[in-house]
């Protein structure tokens, strides 16, 4: 028996090419959500000597009168607990931007930058006042 190789074939080995560059990939991006949209509440500071007055305000503006109490330990935990929402929205809108400017080419960064400076930064805008309010804020 005769031990042979390819070579009896008569063909040369072709030489294979091995290059690394590069790919483009498209990461599509979501969109981001809309500004945020609060509605300011009104609080009223009621004591022993504006009680009358209020009691009588409110009757007037909205019909019945119903009272929400806090304590004053009680609101600022609830204030405490706005700040960490705040901080925690803004830490999370920190990481949403920089993956984004990661994963877009350079030239729509920075045509999103441009379009960000037209925005406000965030959605919260203080409504109209009536005449009333402003009479009761000043006192």
């Amino acid at each position: 028996m005769m031990v042979s190789s390819c070579s009896l074939l008569g063909g040369k080995t072709k030489q294979i090419e091995i290059m690394a560059k590069p790919i483009e990939r498209t990461i599509v991006q979501p969109i981001m959500p809309r500004e945020i949209d609060l509605k300011e509440p009104m609080w009223y500071a009621v004591t022993e000597a504006n009680i009358d007055e209020f009691l009588i305000d409110i009757k007037e503006e909205h019909g019945e009168i119903v009272f929400l109490a806090m304590s004053v330990p009680d609101y600022e935990i609830m204030a405490y607990n706005m700040q960490e929402l705040k901080r925690y929205i803004t830490e999370l809108k920190e990481v949403v931007v920089y993956y984004r400017k990661v994963t877009m080419p350079p030239s729509a960064v920075k045509a999103a930058n441009e379009e960000g400076n037209k925005r406000p930064s965030i959605g919260i805008f203080p409504r109209e006042k009536t005449d009333k309010e402003n009479k009761r804020r000043k006192e």
